[in-house]
């Protein structure tokens, strides 16, 4: 096993927060399991996964002016359509 982190004191460990999930996708069945889990917590919730654009807006990085029309770039699909709905 490469230890290069923990021989140069470089190796951090940290106790997740509950609420996050660790999906390893070394193989193509933990790939496939981490894609599923992804489409379930989505469905359920109606909220998306990672959405860079929805946090940028949430935190004042962009308006809402600028979020609409990063939404209409992405009109075509579900993901702009999930842009277009979002509050503050």
């Amino acid at each position: 096993m490469n230890k290069v982190y923990l021989d140069n004191a470089k190796l951090k460990v940290g106790v997740m927060n509950r609420g996050v999930a660790w999906l390893d996708t070394g193989t193509f069945d933990s790939l496939s399991d981490a894609s599923e889990f992804v489409r379930v917590i989505e469905k359920r919730q109606s909220q998306k996964i990672g959405c860079i654009e929805e946090v940028a807006y949430r935190m004042g990085f962009i308006d809402h002016k600028q979020l609409m029309k990063l939404a209409d770039y992405y009109s075509k699909s579900g993901y702009g359509h999930y842009l277009k709905k979002l509050k503050r």
